[in-house]
């Protein structure tokens, strides 16, 4: 069995009230990031944890040497994608039907440079 943290991946856990209500993760490899997950229970939605997730992400990753950065998100997970947007991600490729449900999955890419 291979640690999820094997292989240049990094996680971060968002509190709220002193219990986890997020977590990020990312992979490292050479000169570029992905955005593996970033999740926020839906209770505490919309309150800025899922930026501060994404900003630490962002900021981790150009300080190890990424000059950019991928991520893939539900096409119909428009608050994340809003999120990704403001955030000056852009898109860059689409994975049609990519998850079970048939939705796709939308590429975005962001230089941190």
């Amino acid at each position: 069995m291979q640690s999820l943290f094997d292989n240049g991946a990094k996680a971060w856990l968002g509190y709220a009230d002193d219990k986890v209500c997020g977590l990020a993760i990312i992979r490292m490899a050479v000169d570029e990031a992905e955005l593996l997950s970033l999740a926020v229970l839906p209770d505490i939605r919309q309150q800025g944890l899922g930026r501060i997730l994404l900003n630490s992400v962002l900021e981790a990753a150009q300080k190890n040497g990424a000059s950019t950065i991928f991520l893939e998100v539900a096409h119909s997970n428009t608050p994340a994608c809003r999120l990704y947007g403001t955030a000056g991600f852009e898109r860059v490729g689409i994975r049609a039907r990519y998850y079970a449900n048939g939705d796709d999955a939308l590429v975005f890419k962001r230089a941190l440079v």
